[in-house]
């Protein structure tokens, strides 16, 4: 879209793609969402000149209709993808586009390693019943849902092969992610050192070193764009 008038980007965190997306178009009214107060007061300090709200965009609507509704590693939280995509493209704007990447992993290496550790006697007893788990479908069922009500829509997955100092690097990245369910139910520092400690261990395991003592972390993530009429 050249020149859009408004943009929203769900699920914003600190603001860091919302921040791109102003600098992309800086003409546009653009607003960031995201359901914690923390993470909105980070993103205001960072930039004050966006619209930053506190809402849960598993309800939201907009007032009117959005040239550009963009949601960048946020969606795969929130349940119940049948009613949600399609809600979210009616609020897109005719000639808008919904734009969306997620994160698609739950097969890989780090997610079962971590689902390993956490059905083990230990720590099984610990866990909410309804703990949050990021959950992707099948590019199937999110191509019907919306080619329902658009006749464009472009959905594709890429692989990035991302080349890390060592298993350590990769326990980093998904403790903001996929463990964070994990150790908000953990109050005690022992426990979540002694949880990660035991993820770290079988991520040394699953990702070996390369010959220059370097680690391969392969991270997949699907990308849609749904293109109003």
């Amino acid at each position: 879209m050249p020149r859009p008038g408004r943009i929203i980007d769900l699920g914003c965190g600190t603001g860091t793609s919302t921040v791109l997306l102003r600098e992309r178009w800086p003409a546009a009214r653009v607003a960031g969402l995201d359901h914690s107060p923390e993470m909105i007061a980070a993103a205001r300090r960072n930039d004050p000149d966006v619209e930053w709200i506190t809402g849960d965009f598993r309800s939201w609507t907009a007032d009117e209709p959005l040239d550009i509704v963009f949601s960048n590693a946020a969606l795969q939280w929130v349940p119940d993808h049948a009613e949600l995509f399609p809600r979210l493209l009616r609020n897109v704007a005719s000639g808008g586009v919904l734009a969306v990447q997620m994160p698609v992993n739950s097969e890989s290496p780090a997610h079962r390693c971590i689902r390993e550790v956490a059905t083990r006697p230990t720590w099984a007893p610990r866990w909410d019943p309804h703990l949050a788990r990021p959950k992707v479908e099948s590019t199937d069922l999110y191509y019907r849902l919306l080619s329902a009500h658009t006749p464009e829509v472009e959905i594709w997955v890429t692989e990035y092969v991302h080349v890390v100092a060592n298993a350590a690097a990769i326990l980093e990245w998904v403790k903001g992610t996929t463990l964070r369910p994990y150790l908000d139910l953990l109050p005690s520092p022992e426990d979540r050192e002694a949880f990660l400690g035991e993820v770290l261990t079988g991520l040394n395991v699953a990702y070996p070193r390369q010959e220059d003592g370097r680690v391969l972390f392969p991270f997949r993530r699907l990308f849609l764009l749904a293109h109003r009429a």
